[in-house]
């Protein structure tokens, strides 16, 4: 590819610089050739004026009864003295263009007589002949004497010298042109190398990076465009290098949450079979001799209501999170404003049993699209860890509102500080960031539970920890919510 750049380069500058220096030739040509024109058309319009002031002289001098005659009669001395005066040979003519007399008959006895026949019709005329170094003009024009015309004049002169010094001049400025030409052909083509050049590593260096090597890097020591190019290239390699070690990490990380999960599943099935174990055991006990022991049946009893309740509540949220692999029921128009009051009202009295109390401010008709019973288990599990991991005799406070077109739900309790690193995790499924005041039963669902309802939902959920308060914002778009509305 860089050869063809390279060619077209080349080929581009070859053919800009033969049109500019033929054009460049031809102009010169043109202005040398003017140029001369009007030197000749100078010189002969001298002579014709300094021939004619003798002429009149003449004239004047001798008074003839007919000046054509007298024109006739003095054709030689008036030949002779103009070719003396002017250098040029000089041939005088009847006004009917018969030669009277000649310096040099053989300067007139040339086939081109256009400016003879131009003077015998009155006019003033010349004609220019070109020979191999020698270059004539035959100039002619007619003689009046008190309006009326006596004879014809002809001058042969020679311009060899000037065409001589024309031709120098074309072919000095031919050649410094050629000269000028090829030293801006040449920078031109070390111009298109010093461009092409990089462009061909970095061809080569971007075939490296296709084939999967990401360690070929570029260095130019250049201050322009091309220089930049490779800087961002090298760049682009790097932020490539981070991103797949980036997405290494997170195959890694991935590898061990599904190790993780398996362990978690694996721990669950053995504390299901425990509990089953120990409620089976209970029973049977109580059934052979309970009644003969009242405290043991009481103590039977207690023991298998908790650890139903352990069991029934662990095998709740396993059904939650299984529903991630479960066809999405139809979604339908729910006040979530409503249902979370409700569940407000219903989670105060677990809350006091925790010596802690909740608040809550709730704008009226709060419309989502949405599965109710999701939207109650969503505010259910975001107030049940607000409870858990709030501080004792703290106020839970509980928002609904309709903000710049947005449906914002905000739960905030007091609580201990939280980093970044775990508020980053807490989505994850069995992340516990509070294993030390871990509730009994706990297995880290809840928050994943939340996250998936909200992305059932089209919406988005965020937590930060700030001035130690735990703040969980829950966000649907109403726009959202009327385009689902509109297509039911």
């Amino acid at each position: 590819m860089m050869r063809k750049i390279s060619i077209k380069f080349l080929v581009g500058f070859l053919v800009i610089f033969s049109i500019s220096f033929l054009v460049l030739n031809q102009t010169v040509k043109e202005l040398i050739r003017t140029n001369n024109q009007n030197i000749i058309t100078s010189e002969l319009e001298g002579l014709k004026s300094n021939s004619n002031v003798y002429v009149r002289q003449a004239f004047l001098i001798n008074h003839f009864t007919s000046d054509e005659l007298y024109f006739g009669e003095m054709a030689e001395e008036m030949g002779n003295t103009l070719n003396h005066a002017t250098g040029s040979s000089v041939g005088v003519y009847t006004v009917d263009g018969e030669l009277l007399y000649a310096t040099d008959k053989s300067k007139f006895a040339q086939l081109n007589k256009n400016d003879l026949q131009e003077a015998i019709h009155g006019k003033t005329a010349y004609s220019i002949t070109y020979g191999d170094d020698k270059t004539s003009v035959l100039f002619s024009y007619p003689v009046v004497i008190d309006g009326s015309k006596v004879g014809i004049l002809r001058f042969f002169k020679d311009f060899s010298l000037l065409y001589q010094q024309s031709g120098q001049i074309l072919e000095s400025t031919l050649y410094i042109t050629l000269a000028i030409f090829a030293a801006a052909f040449l920078f031109s083509y070390i111009l298109s190398r010093h461009i092409t050049l990089p462009l061909g590593k970095l061809t080569r260096a971007s075939t490296e990076v296709k084939n999967g090597n990401l360690d070929v890097r570029i260095r130019f020591k250049r201050k322009d465009e091309i220089g930049r190019l490779a800087a961002n290239f090298n760049d682009m390699i790097d932020q490539i290098s981070r991103q797949i070690n980036v997405i290494k990490k997170d195959r890694d990380h991935l590898k061990e949450l599904h190790k993780q999960e398996k362990l978690f599943f694996d721990n669950v099935t053995h504390e299901l079979k425990t509990p089953l174990t120990s409620i089976l055991g209970y029973a049977e006990l109580i059934r052979a001799n309970g009644e003969s022991d009242r405290i043991f049946f009481e103590k039977g009893i207690n023991h298998i209501i908790e650890e139903s309740k352990r069991l029934h509540a662990m095998v709740l949220k396993l059904l939650e999170v299984s529903r991630n692999n479960v066809t999405k029921n139809e979604l339908d128009k729910v006040d979530a404003g409503h249902i979370l009051q409700d569940v407000c009202e219903s989670m105060s009295i677990r809350a006091q049993r925790y010596k802690k109390s909740i608040t809550y401010d709730i704008d009226k008709e709060i419309i989502v699209f949405a599965q109710g019973d999701r939207i109650r288990q969503l505010f259910i599990n975001l107030l049940d860890n607000a409870i858990k991991y709030s501080l004792s005799f703290s106020k839970i406070t509980v928002k609904g509102l309709h903000v710049d077109g947005k449906i914002r739900f905000i739960f905030e309790n007091p609580s201990d500080p939280i980093d970044s690193e775990q508020l980053s995790r807490l989505f994850q499924p069995f992340y516990l960031a509070h294993s030390k005041d871990l509730e009994k039963g706990s297995v880290g669902l809840g928050l994943s539970i939340v996250k998936s309802i909200v992305d059932e939902c089209n919406g988005s959920i965020s937590m930060v920890s700030q001035h130690e308060h735990t703040i969980v914002t829950v966000e649907f778009d109403c726009l959202k919510t009327m385009e689902a509305e509109k297509s039911l």
